[in-house]
């Protein structure tokens, strides 16, 4: 069902991630009236491919991003408070070895610098023993280790947690849509700028606002939004995911790459360790990035240094999965030196650009954002109400068991191995703004991403579970099998070198 986009913005976002999503939600917060318009699905792009850490960034440390630290730490307390069934708290062990590039001394330094920043409003770090390492976990190569820290983050599902921003949006009265295309942005007259749209059905409409906000991201080298900003700077990170038992790690690791000196993360998840993450710059279109084969290797690699009993090799690899990052800017050669903060400028002809930041600082991003939006307005922006307004969900899981409860049918497991329900198909379609069987198996389930053929074997029955609710006959269920089994293709497939 299309939201009704037939009034006077005053506000317009275009892009549905989660930096979108937290503009929209905060300036419905804040009595704006709202839409929030996404070419795909809340996010399917960079925002749903992450390592899905809410962290402090204790590695920006290392290049004196001293304020972006303590903005994410910040950040993280937060989202921890008003979303504790979407953030929870992480404890991650980082081993020190002989001649490492970060050693004993040096992280002991940082973890100090981290505690204080935090100001109590996390759990302290832990210098530990070698043995106390092996004791937190044994897989670990013992030869050369020399201790260790312990110290505490949160995780996070990327997805939901952008969901939920955009649900919220809607909850305070934005109109929200996805799979609908901007295809161009109007310059202004008498106050207004017209919007031109399209619909998955291919109906073409216009919407008016009198300020429009730009969070496409690295989408935004295809943004014409008079006067269009150029590509944001983009770094490519991947991910792997492999078998829980097959590396053996207990909780979340920070390791230092053997082949590169780089930060990396071995992550816990129900039944996988996700292995994660490169950081190169990269030209490829945001629609088409994906692993390749060079860069699975050098997980596997680094990670099999560490866990040398493991000895991964690529058939290991359950999901492969890549996603590039806007940067704001292009200040060095690696781009793991530059900073994630953000940039927000408006250009001559009056579009508002939100490019840059993280994960984890949305929300203050968002904030300023629609700071920004207020004054383009000529008024005076009230305070954000978004840091002590939790985010919606915690009902969920009841909604899900009634729909089970009516229908016994909805109870029933998509893949034996995996918890996810039939019954989260039909919510994710009436509540969750669900459109499509990618919207359905990559993001309000992680099918795709926990299963080795990514969903598609699931995907017909899938098709036939929400049918009715989606109003597909026959042809138009095979037909979004083929559009999914496509799709997964192209995020999935490991690029050989």
């Amino acid at each position: 069902m299309l939201e009704p986009l037939d009034e006077l913005f005053d506000v317009l976002v275009i892009g549905g991630g989660i930096t979108g999503c937290g503009v929209a939600r905060d300036a419905a917060l804040r009595g704006l009236r709202v839409a929030l318009v996404e070419r795909e699905d809340f996010g399917s792009g960079t925002s749903g491919r992450s390592s899905r850490l809410i962290h402090g960034g204790i590695r920006y440390l290392e290049h004196g991003q001293i304020h972006l630290v303590h903005e994410a730490i910040r950040e993280r307390q937060i989202l921890l408070r008003i979303a504790p069934h979407l953030v929870q708290p992480l404890a991650f062990t980082w081993p020190i070895y002989r001649g490492a590039r970060v050693g004993r001394l040096k992280l002991s330094a940082g973890m100090l610098v981290y505690d204080l920043m935090a100001a109590g409003r996390s759990k302290r770090h832990a210098m530990l023993s070698a043995e106390e390492v092996v004791g937190r976990e044994p897989g670990l190569e013992a030869k050369g280790l020399t201790g260790g820290a312990l110290y505490y983050d949160a995780s996070t599902d990327d997805a939901r947690l952008t969901l939920a921003n955009a649900i919220a949006a809607r909850e305070a009265g934005a109109s929200v849509v996805n799979h609908t295309i901007v295809s161009r942005v109007d310059d202004a007259k008498n106050g207004e700028r017209s919007v031109l749209m399209t619909n998955a059905d291919g109906v073409g409409f216009a919407a008016r606002a009198r300020v429009v906000v730009n969070a496409t991201g690295v989408w935004q080298s295809s943004f014409r939004g008079g006067g269009g900003a150029k590509r944001a700077q983009g770094s490519k990170g991947i991910h792997i995911a492999v078998p829980r038992e097959r590396i053996g790690n207990r909780a979340a690791l920070t390791l230092i790459s053997p082949i590169d000196g780089r930060v990396m993360f071995t992550l816990p998840s129900p039944s996988q360790t996700i292995i994660g993450t490169t950081d190169t710059w990269t030209d490829e279109s945001p629609e088409d990035v994906r692993a390749d084969a060079k860069e699975v290797d050098y997980l596997i690699d680094s990670v099999n240094a560490y866990f040398p009993a493991a000895r991964l090799t690529r058939d290991d690899v359950i999901s492969a999965w890549a996603g590039i990052r806007p940067l704001a800017t292009r200040t060095s050669v690696n781009p793991t030196a530059v900073s994630r903060e953000h940039i927000i400028e408006k250009d001559a002809a009056g579009t508002i650009h939100v490019t840059g930041g993280k994960l984890t600082t949305y929300r203050s991003m968002a904030a300023e954002g629609v700071d920004t939006v207020f004054r383009a307005l000529d008024r005076r922006p009230p305070r954000s109400p978004t840091a002590d307004t939790p985010l919606p969900g915690t009902d969920r899981n009841r909604d899900l068991e009634q729909l089970a409860s009516a229908n016994t049918a909805l109870g029933e497991r998509l893949v034996s191995a995996l918890p996810y329900t039939a019954a989260e198909l039909v919510y994710g379609v009436r509540s969750e703004m669900a459109r499509t069987l990618e919207d359905l198996l990559i993001r309000r389930t992680r099918i795709a991403f926990e299963t080795r053929d990514h969903g598609v074997g699931v995907a017909t029955r899938a098709a036939a579970i929400v049918a009715e609710s989606l109003g597909w006959n026959a042809s138009r269920q095979a037909e979004a099998v083929r559009n999914y089994s496509e799709q997964v293709a192209r995020m999935f497939a490991v690029r050989e070198s």
